[in-house]
């Protein structure tokens, strides 16, 4: 990292780091009141757009609503709620009172939502109306509803007095959001984030995404998850850059049109969106103004940068994170800190990080292009904030015993020009007679062929080899009809072909649906799971 970038990265850190300084005047009021900070995109494909001065008074008067009802410095506040301007007026209103916020993802069913406000200890839910059978009436939280016949935030909203009162100051290291992990290997687990987290998505948007004063800033992701909560609105409300929010769900027409319709200059989105976008066939608009594409979520398998680059003329550009973390890695867009995109990896350490991969069995670097642990260098990465899970459950040991590296639960790689390969989570590693295969890898390959729309690597158990691979395959459009096989036995030799003569599915499912996470992770565990049973029912049965 240069000495300009590094001083910028305790520039951009120093402004969240500090004492007595409310999270609200940092992302709103202390931009120009007639700045455009928010754009929401409606199902009908109609557009509101808000200042920061609409955003301010909106959320001074919810501010009130919330210091009425008790609510304060510390305190928890919840939403479930859209992607929309009541959204982001809540955000900035519980932030001025001091309180915390906790992110709910609108897909979660019920027992899922309850479990989230009992351990972050919620004292206040806001819930649009469309949702609210799956908050449970509760002594500990109160509710507010947005819309609907029960619409009891509109009527708190108009008993508030238009008095101008303080807002509460917090210090870098103050609880910012109680974020819950995806539960891509196990229970979800509360993350607290502090103001001084918001300096590693600001520059990240910054460094990774490349968004200047310039660029109209659109990313798709849900802000019930760490990625599009800090990218959707944070980071773009911190760095005063304009950003949007659509109402509606995915579809690819929607998509192209909000593309065109706004002249979108920088997209981010999960790489599911662009499998979706490439495997329509609709006309896309020619009126697009599209110069950085970038993904997150999960790894980007090569298929759609190969249609993006076609269809397009752009290279997606892979980022990785965690809610732990933010995002310590990935191929940026700054033209100071870009490095030519390689298909398939996951890019450099971007500034702020120091990334490392450490041996399987000692705590050491392992060898150039060898498979090993992805950690983190705490000493060396100022942007990093997580010390400990929330409720008393410790680091979990994602330290190693000297505190030096933060594990990641992710393998990979670092090749000889020092870029980082992705391999697979700890536990979705597959050992087949020897031989440690990432899941990833074979995907990749498998994700290549026109009969695959989308995939899943896992182990089964094997009495020879102790573990195989095998493949679950949505087929794409085109072949989803009879897929049998003749196609499972195609796809078998296009990865002994395109990746290595061991290291082919041995068996072929062709399923409807891949299990995920709520934030669209897919859940290898509960395929191995699944197979297992199966397996095991087989061997009954015999």
């Amino acid at each position: 990292m240069s000495a300009d970038i590094d001083a910028r990265v305790r520039e951009i850190l120093s402004s969240y780091a500090g004492d007595g300084t409310n999270v609200a005047w940092l992302l709103c009021d202390r931009h120009p009141p007639e700045s455009l900070a928010l754009t929401v995109v409606d199902e009908d494909l109609s557009t509101t757009r808000l200042t920061y001065a609409d955003l301010t008074e909106s959320s001074r008067r919810f501010a009130q609503v919330l210091t009425d009802r008790g609510i304060g410095p510390g305190d928890r506040v919840a939403t479930l709620m859209g992607k929309g301007t009541d959204l982001v007026s809540v955000l900035l209103g519980i932030w001025r009172v001091g309180a915390v916020y906790v992110p709910l993802f609108t897909a979660f069913a019920e027992d899922a939502v309850t479990s989230r406000l009992a351990n972050s200890k919620t004292k206040l839910v806001v819930v649009d109306a469309a949702y609210r059978s799956k908050v449970a009436t509760s002594d500990v939280w109160d509710v507010l509803v947005a819309g609907g016949d029960e619409d009891s935030l509109t009527a708190a909203l108009a008993l508030v007095s238009t008095e101008d009162r303080p807002s509460v100051a917090v210090d870098g290291s103050g609880a910012l959001v109680h974020m819950f992990t995806s539960g891509t290997t196990g229970t979800p687990k509360g993350v607290i984030h502090p103001v001084r987290y918001i300096a590693g998505w600001h520059s990240y948007l910054e460094f990774a995404l490349g968004v200047n004063e310039d660029s109209v800033f659109w990313c798709a992701a849900d802000p019930g998850w760490a990625y599009g909560l800090y990218t959707a609105i944070i980071a773009p409300l911190a760095a005063g850059v304009p950003t949007i929010l659509t109402r509606g769900g995915f579809s690819a027409a929607a998509t192209w049109e909000v593309l065109s319709q706004l002249k979108v200059t920088d997209y981010a989105a999960a790489p599911t969106v662009y499998r979706g976008l490439r495997a329509e066939t609709l006309t896309r608009p020619d009126t697009l103004a599209l110069r950085r594409l970038s993904s997150a979520g999960e790894p980007l398998t090569p298929e759609v940068n190969l249609w993006a680059e076609k269809e397009l003329g752009l290279i997606v550009h892979d980022h990785y994170g965690q809610t732990e973390l933010g995002m310590p890695a990935g191929f940026p867009h700054h033209p100071d800190t870009a490095v030519p995109v390689v298909t398939g990896a996951m890019g450099v350490a971007l500034p702020g990080w120091e990334l490392t991969v450490l041996a399987n069995d000692r705590d050491e670097p392992a060898p150039a292009g060898t498979v090993g642990r992805l950690a983190v260098a705490v000493a060396d990465s100022p942007l990093m904030t997580f010390t400990e899970y929330a409720a008393g459950r410790g680091d979990a040991g994602r330290f190693t015993a000297d505190k030096k590296h933060f594990l990641t639960g992710d393998t990979a790689s670092i090749d000889a020009d020092g870029i980082l390969h992705f391999s697979s989570r700890d536990d979705d590693v597959i050992i087949m007679a020897g031989y440690r295969i990432g899941p990833f890898d074979v995907e990749s390959v498998l994700a290549q062929h026109p009969a695959v729309r989308e995939c899943a690597v896992v182990a089964a158990p094997d009495e020879v080899r102790g573990e195989v691979i095998e493949a679950y395959v949505i087929a794409a459009p085109d072949y989803d009809q009879d897929p049998g096989d003749a196609l499972a036995h195609a796809l078998q030799q296009w990865v002994k072909t395109k990746y290595a003569a061991h290291a082919y599915p041995r068996r072929v499912h062709f399923v409807d649906t891949l299990p995920k996470t709520p934030s669209g992770k897919i859940q290898r565990a509960q395929l191995r799971q699944q197979r297992r049973a199966e397996l095991s029912r087989q061997d009954a049965h015999s």
